[in-house]
């Protein structure tokens, strides 16, 4: 992948802005050879979470790779069953030992319920000790201001839904102050047609010659949010790749920026979100 561009964390690490996301793909094997072929592509970025119960796959394609460690950024999350004193640090142990890495490039709390304070505490002894480089958080925003009133190290990165329906750019504007960078998950928005086939998208696919995925990915490369698509299939990874060979008109972006808050594919009250504490994904 030619042009692949990086952003500086506020850890002053330096991330890949356009990655692979192993999301709802099932078994290690399936997720090995999605990595495999992503790697193949140039993509050194791989987006999982132990939630996904497919960390050992991406481990098994960085070892098979051959890459160089320090080439490829590896994000993984803890689950809520993970959060705790004396719980996190053991959890970010297992997480290491699955992956088969000595060290994770960036660790996220997956959800904001149960212990996530003393749990981000426990991200940060383990920036502290090296097994991690830099932390965040995915899914906070009831409870995003707690977590930003007690911790010592900022989050590098959010990740939330993110896309020209959903523009996230009031959360944006909330953490420029602290460097932390929004990373996108459902960047598609979930291939719902009324996004991918909105008019236009398709205008502006006809233009640049490219599909309306591709002018999707476009913008939230221009906008400064992190992407990584999901696919397991080796033609859709390269396609939703190839984005780095064009530009969008500051006029366009901002075309697409009204759309703006108008939809999101993905909702779940606070309270409901507390059932997650009944479930426990494997080690």
């Amino acid at each position: 992948m030619k042009n692949q561009p990086y952003l500086t964390l506020n850890s002053k690490f330096k991330i890949p802005q356009f990655g692979l996301g192993v999301y709802q793909i099932e078994g290690d094997e399936a997720t090995e050879k999605a990595c495999l072929a992503a790697f193949e592509l140039g993509i050194r970025h791989i987006d999982t979470a132990h939630a996904y119960q497919n960390e050992r796959g991406v481990g098994a394609a960085v070892k098979k790779s051959k890459i160089p460690r320090e080439e490829i950024f590896i994000t993984s999350k803890l689950w809520v069953t993970d959060y705790g004193k004396g719980i996190t640090s053991k959890a970010i142990d297992k997480m290491l030992e699955r992956l088969g890495l000595k060290y994770i490039d960036l660790l996220l709390l997956h959800q904001q319920v149960g212990d996530y304070i003393d749990a981000y505490k426990e991200m940060e002894k383990a920036v502290e000790e090296g097994k991690v480089k830099s932390i965040g958080i995915s899914n906070f925003d009831e409870n995003l201001d707690n977590l930003l009133k007690n911790c010592k190290i900022k989050p590098a990165v959010i990740q939330v839904e993110c896309h020209p329906f959903w523009n996230q750019d009031d959360l944006r504007k909330k953490m420029e102050k602290f460097g932390t960078i929004i990373e996108s998950w459902y960047p598609l928005g979930h291939a719902d047609k009324s996004l991918l086939e909105h008019e236009l998208f398709t205008k502006l696919g006809k233009k640049y010659k490219k599909t309306n995925a591709q002018i999707i990915l476009r913008w939230h490369i221009q906008k400064g949010n992190v992407v990584f698509p999901k696919s397991t299939n080796p033609k859709h990874i390269k396609e939703n790749s190839e984005i780095f060979d064009f530009n969008l008109t500051k006029e366009e972006m901002d075309e697409i920026n009204k759309l703006g808050k108008t939809k999101r594919f993905f909702t779940m009250p606070l309270a409901q979100q507390e059932n997650f504490k009944s479930w426990k994904p494997a080690d």
